[in-house]
Order: C-alpha cells, then sequence, then structure tokens
C-alpha cells in the first residue's frame, strides 16, 4: 500500500465526521469539526525545505488580518479586513483575481468593533458564498459571479455587534452569531434560510424574564448579559448538531451579575463561558457545559471546538476539544456534553486549581484569592483575560494523534468597579492590568499537546504573544506564523523547524492546503493585529515593534 493511501486510511480509522478529499479545503476550519487536519502528503518533511512562493495577493488594508481561505474547484475565496475590496474570489493556481464584492459599510462602525475591525472568512454552500459583515448582516453571493443572492440583517450592529467570523453551514440552515460581549449585548445564534435569508429561527444564549436559567442571573442583569457566540461553530451531520462556544457574561465584573465571591451558588450566568450544542432545524439547545461559571476574568468560551474519535475510559468516543481561554483542555462527549477530561495546558495557570470532573466545575483558588471583586484586586491572575489560548485556531492530526496549540503566557491585574450601562459602549466594570508575562517570562509559543494522556509533547516558546493559527497534515508536518511575520513548518512529532519563510507583518490568521492538478499549494494570510497590542503595556510595544502591519496572502509551493 502506498504511502499516501496508507496515511489516509489511518486517518479515516482514527475518525472524522466529514474526511476532507486532499485537494479539500472548503471550511473554514478544514472540514465541519475544524481539525485543520489535511490528508496531503505530497509536501512532506524530506521536501518542505524547497517550499517557495508562487503568487501573491495585496488585500489593500493593513488592519489585523484574520481570514483562512477556502477553496471551491479551482478557485480560492479570502476575505480582507476593513477596506475597499472584502471578498475576493482568486483563481487558485495563478493568483489571478476572478471578482471583488465591496459591502456597503456604515461609517463609524469600527467604533461598535471590541477588537478590531477584521473578517476570518467564508463559507460556502450549493453555488453561493455567506459571510457576515460589521454591520452584522449576512450575505450571500453567487459562487461565480460575485453578485449579491440576498442580505440579511442578524442585529443591530450600533449596540455593539459585529460579525467577524463566517457562518456555520448545516444542511439547508445558515447559522451564525455576532459580537458583543464587551458592550453588554445579549447574545444569540440565529439560523437563516439559505435559499432564501429568511430568518428560520433566533436562539438567545443568555435567559431573561421567565425562560429557563434566568434565575442565573442577579436581579435583571442578564438584560445585558453579553454570552455572545462570535467565533465559528462546527457541525456534526450524523448527530445534527451544531455547536458554539459563548463569551464572557457582560460587565466583567462578577458582583453585577451575582456573588461578590468564589461561592458561585445559583449564580452561573447562563449560558456563558460556555459551548451549546444545538439543533439546526429548530435552534433548540440539545446541551450545554459552563466552562467558567460566574466568570470574572474575562475567560471567553469561544475558541473553536475540534472533533475527534478518542479512547476514553475503554472505549472510543466522538468528542469535542477545546483549549480554553481559562487555561484548562477540555475533552467532553460530543453527544451529550459530559465532562470526559480537563486538565490544565499552559503553565501558571492559579486562578483555579483543577476541575471537578463529577461536578465539571472548576476548582477555584481559595478565599477569593484570585478572584476579582467589587473593590478588590487581584494580583498576578494567570492567564490574563487574552487567555492561555486566544482566538487563534489549534488544529488536530487524525494520524500523530496530537492537538497543535498556539498559547499565550500572560498574567494580570484586576479589581471590580462601579460602572453604569450605556449602549454601543464598552461595558466592562474593572480596571486591570494586562501587560505581565506569565512564568518564564516568555509569551506562549506553538505546543504539541496529547488529547489523551493530556500532557504536553513538546513545545517552541516565542518571546513575544499573539502568535498565529496552526494547520497539520497527514505527511507530519504542521504550519503556522508568529507575531515577527515568520512562517514555518514543523515536524509534528519532535517539533523541529523544517522551514521558515518571512512574510513581512505578524502572522495570527491559520494556514491551509489545497491540490490542484496534482500539485499541493500552502496558503497563509499575513497581517499583524492592530488593537491587542494597545492592551498590553511594554509587551504590546515590543509586539507592534516585531513587525509593521501589513495585508497579503501568500501561496506557496515546491519548486
Amino acid at each position: 500500500m502506498r504511502l499516501r493511501t496508507k496515511l489516509m486510511t489511518i486517518a479515516v480509522m482514527l475518525g472524522a465526521v466529514q474526511v476532507a478529499n486532499a485537494s479539500d479545503w472548503g471550511v473554514y476550519g478544514g472540514d465541519t469539526g475544524n481539525t485543520r487536519f489535511s490528508a496531503n502528503t505530497q509536501v512532506n518533511a524530506g521536501n518542505v525545505s524547497k517550499l517557495s512562493v508562487k503568487w501573491a495577493l495585496q488585500l489593500g488594508t493593513n488592519r489585523s488580518q484574520e481570514s483562512t481561505p477556502i477553496i471551491v474547484g479551482d478557485t480560492m475565496y479570502v476575505t480582507s479586513s476593513f477596506g475597499p475590496k472584502n471578498v475576493f474570489a482568486v483563481n487558485a493556481k495563478t493568483g489571478e483575481v476572478k471578482w471583488r464584492y465591496s459591502p456597503e459599510i456604515p461609517k463609524g462602525v469600527d467604533q461598535f468593533a471590541c477588537c478590531d475591525v477584521n473578517s476570518r472568512g467564508v463559507s460556502y454552500s450549493d453555488g453561493k458564498i455567506f459571510f457576515g459583515t460589521l454591520d452584522a448582516r449576512l450575505i450571500a453571493l453567487d459562487a461565480k459571479t460575485g453578485k449579491e443572492v440576498w442580505a440579511s440583517k442578524v442585529v443591530d450592529y450600533t449596540q455593539g455587534s459585529v460579525i467577524t467570523s463566517p457562518p456555520t453551514v448545516a444542511k439547508n440552515v445558515i447559522v451564525t452569531g455576532f459580537g458583543g460581549g464587551e458592550y453588554g449585548v445579549r447574545g444569540a445564534l440565529v439560523g437563516f434560510d439559505q435559499k432564501t435569508g429568511k430568518e428560520l429561527w433566533r436562539t438567545q444564549t443568555v435567559p431573561t424574564g421567565n425562560e429557563k436559567g434566568a434565575d442565573t442571573w442577579k436581579n435583571d442583569s442578564s438584560k445585558y448579559g453579553g454570552g455572545a457566540a462570535w467565533f465559528i461553530g462546527s457541525y456534526d451531520p450524523k448527530l445534527n448538531l451544531v455547536y458554539y462556544g459563548t463569551s464572557n457574561p457582560s460587565p466583567w465584573s462578577a458582583a453585577v451579575r451575582g456573588n461578590d465571591s468564589s461561592e458561585v451558588g445559583k449564580f452561573t450566568n447562563l449560558y456563558t463561558a460556555s459551548v451549546i450544542a444545538m439543533n439546526p432545524d429548530t435552534g433548540n439547545i440539545a446541551w450545554h457545559y459552563q466552562f467558567t461559571p460566574h466568570d470574572a476574568w474575562d475567560y471567553d468560551g469561544v475558541n473553536e471546538l475540534v472533533f475527534a474519535d478518542l479512547p476514553m475510559n475503554g472505549k472510543t468516543t466522538p468528542v469535542i476539544m477545546q483549549a480554553n481561554r481559562n487555561g484548562f483542555f477540555y475533552v467532553i462527549d460530543r453527544a451529550n456534553g459530559k465532562l470526559l477530561s480537563a486538565k490544565q495546558f499552559v503553565d501558571g495557570v492559579n486562578w483555579a486549581t483543577g476541575v471537578d470532573l463529577k461536578t465539571g466545575s472548576p476548582i477555584e483558588a481559595p478565599n477569593n484569592s484570585k478572584r476579582p471583586g467589587m473593590k478588590r484586586k487581584a494580583s498576578d491572575v494567570c492567564p490574563n483575560l487574552l487567555g492561555g489560548k486566544n482566538w487563534m485556531p489549534m488544529s488536530y492530526n487524525k494520524v500523530t494523534g496530537l492537538v497543535y496549540i498556539p498559547t499565550l503566557n500572560l498574567c494580570m491585574d484586576m479589581e471590580g468597579i462601579q460602572e453604569d450601562y450605556k449602549r454601543g459602549q464598552f461595558y466592562l466594570s474593572v480596571n486591570f492590568d494586562l501587560g505581565k508575562m506569565g512564568p518564564g517570562g516568555h509569551g506562549g509559543g506553538l505546543k504539541a499537546w496529547d488529547p489523551v494522556a493530556q500532557k504536553t509533547v513538546w513545545m517552541n516558546k516565542n518571546s513575544l504573544p499573539f502568535n498565529g493559527g496552526t494547520m497539520t497534515t497527514a505527511s507530519g508536518l504542521v504550519f503556522a506564523g508568529d507575531i515577527q511575520g515568520m512562517f514555518r513548518a514543523f515536524d509534528g512529532k519532535t517539533g523541529k523547524e523544517l522551514w521558515k519563510f518571512n512574510t513581512g507583518s505578524g502572522i495570527t490568521a491559520a494556514p491551509m492546503t489545497y491540490t490542484i492538478d496534482g500539485k499541493q499549494y500552502v496558503a497563509v494570510v499575513s497581517g499583524r493585529t492592530q488593537s491587542i497590542p494597545a492592551f498590553l503595556g511594554e509587551i504590546g510595544e515590543k509586539m507592534v515593534n516585531a513587525s509593521p502591519e501589513g495585508g497579503t496572502l501568500f501561496v506557496f509551493a515546491l519548486n
């Protein structure tokens, strides 16, 4: 049996909900389970050093580029951040632009975008491209011509609700969330008819009034409760469940929403900082798991939910995996939401000592020592609110059995203060200092993690935080960029660097790969984050100085 066939067979045996062909990357996360795994083996450890640029596309803006392209046939679709042209259809072999689409965006929309005016990409189904806009619309385009098919309002963006991530396709339904956890919005997930753009259902992710779970909020605080599902979803067609992570509760100050202590009690603030499993036909919540009840640290639960079939407790179990911002790596049964394991995946986590597998709740540090309260300062809390991992996607290699995580190593001080809600403005109710390096004085780095044994296999550290997402292949390679602008390939088993290329600007976007006419290509978008460094003091200044802003799509292939 040839190596390529054998590797693909192993991948199928190890399990995936939808295993892509070697030529495919038709979804933001590589497949519906966001594994970012490719069956491609043409580029391997023996020849990856011969990768070179085949073509490049200037995206026309220098603001926080975060898009991962997708491939449909021989056409690549990629988005830019805030700028004159937002969606590009490109010949994936040559880089020739087939069409561009630029939605009309109201002036001043950037004030409602918490963490910059970015776009992470598009989705495709049945001849149409779908994407969300900064003024919170969902738009469908004809994939061949770029002409608008329909546009639907998702929510009023002026409350602080931009859309920056691609929607999830589940049969004939297009599912999207929106941002706003820092603005006091009430989060929701919304399903639209793929053909017409008609709204089919709307599921609020924060209950109010007489709704089930509303009593987990103090008084009427849930009206401005956050819980926004602003990142990407996953879809299991066999179980017919869509999975989304939800953001922090609002405001960050927990005393506004419940007890001002680690005695969480009933004030868990559902369904914030959680994973929600939903029936895409109805929008009904099938189950949920809450990572950080009554969150006081802005430990957003939105990070991508990655599928795997893992040997757990003596049997192979379909699971979702998440490297949560709170510093713990979770393995959850994706059929019923049962927590299977949870372990600290970054050094220095001190807000909690572990996770109780019976209750599913974190075991907080004693005596409120790391829980900020109203006029009670918590010092040197690790990780800080950017998390042990931020949004930059991890990947799961079905051959090596490892997860590759872009980690962070930052700590913070935080204290609750009194603040009134004002529509369309930040609603935080805290003072904070985020500019503290964690243990060892590095910014984090690329980590290989064994999700069954829940332990580190190898790690390559970086002096600065906020490095790029990852992609991995059946030939055992891992690709990732960094804040300095280097795009690298690593040996997935050992972490050895095998190749690098300087893109000229920091990389946070995750790469992808595809094959056309028997030739494998690797693509990544380069363009350093703009807004995040401002929150990190001297560390942020070093991030800015590490590379200029940029906006370029690079595509590589073997010589």
